[in-house]
């Protein structure tokens, strides 16, 4: 058994299959999730895990290029657009409806037990050398 780093199977073997220029949306448990990407419901209640926590472990994981976010963010839920702006200083905002139809072409989705709206982040995965 991994000692450190993401325990949960289903996660750790997701990541490991992404490549350069692959989507991994993280997002709230509100968020509509489309057919097609692999999903990862972390989900435990209202709450938990936080976006933070996860994106937070993901970022650990990841070499990131680029993220893009629901412009809404900024007037609905200012923890969470703080949050992306101290972690993604070239942060994309498009609408949400915009957001949406992006995540339906992530590799990846990682839903969380966030319970306040437009915590969600679509990143780019880049590489490591």
């Amino acid at each position: 058994m991994k000692k450190a780093g993401i325990l949960n199977r289903h996660l750790s073997g997701a990541l490991a299959e992404l490549g350069h220029g692959h989507g991994v949306l993280v997002c709230d448990a509100g968020m509509p999730i489309p057919d097609g990407p692999r999903v990862v419901d972390l989900a435990f209640r209202a709450g938990v895990p936080s976006f933070a926590e996860v994106l937070d472990g993901l970022l650990a994981e990841l070499v990131v290029e680029g993220a893009t976010a629901a412009r809404e963010v900024r007037a609905a839920n200012p923890e969470a657009a703080g949050l992306l702006d101290a972690r993604f200083p070239d942060l994309a905002l498009v609408p949400h409806e915009r957001l949406k139809e992006l995540s339906a072409g992530a590799r990846l989705i990682v839903r969380t037990g966030e319970a306040r709206p437009y915590a969600n982040v679509l990143l780019r995965c880049g590489v490591f050398f």
